[in-house]
């Protein structure tokens, strides 16, 4: 991705905390919206390189018998194996990157100077120097635990378990430029994103 010739918007957050209904939001401004996970799911699909090379690191029990990726078990080999991860990640971000470099001059191609890329692991991916300016979705950590408990229909230690595996939202915090407190209700969100954009964009 390159800043030069358009603005991007990184958006990031931890888990529950509501960056797709953030982007939603924005993207009801009109403005593209660029997803990392979508992505990340475009870059290993059947035929892939990227999955090639995931079968060859993993073993084909990550495979789904149609041939696709299982992610719940890959999941489960590296999420608690950093070695792995990172093995993983080795993979999948370049192709990520490549993704969304594409994606990025299409919208230039389109006329737009404005665009938002949401990343969960904006930061921790090293992707930060590739956006012009990082925005923050943020909650309170209970609410986060409650919202992940209720979302993936988990109990409370299985979710404080993948949250603590993640950067801490409060230093995650620390990056933003904009920060977007979404521990209110969806029209308090709507709103505060509404008037957030009309103090960016002047709209």
């Amino acid at each position: 991705m390159t800043c030069t010739e358009i603005r991007i918007i990184g958006l990031t957050g931890g888990v529950a905390s509501g960056k797709s209904s953030v982007a939603r939001l924005l993207e009801e401004q009109g403005v593209p919206v660029i997803d990392a996970d979508q992505l990340a799911r475009d870059a290993v699909l059947p035929g892939s390189p990227a999955l090639d090379s995931i079968a060859l690191l993993f073993g084909s029990g990550v495979l789904a018998p149609d041939g696709t990726l299982d992610r719940k078990r890959l999941g489960a080999l590296v999420f608690a194996d950093s070695g792995k991860r990172s093995q993983l990640e080795k993979i999948l971000h370049p192709e990520i990157r490549r993704l969304a470099d594409e994606q990025v001059a299409r919208a230039v191609a389109e006329g737009h100077r404005l665009l938002v890329y949401m990343a969960p692991l904006l930061i921790e991916a090293g992707a930060a120097d590739r956006v012009s300016e990082i925005w923050v979705v943020t909650v309170p950590p209970e609410i986060q635990l409650e919202r992940l408990m209720a979302r993936d229909g988990i109990g409370r230690e299985a979710a404080q378990r993948i949250i603590d595996s993640q950067m801490p939202l409060a230093e995650k915090a620390g990056y933003g430029r904009i920060l977007i407190n979404n521990s209110g209700t969806p029209e308090e969100t709507r709103q505060l994103v509404a008037d957030i954009w009309k103090k960016e964009t002047g709209e």
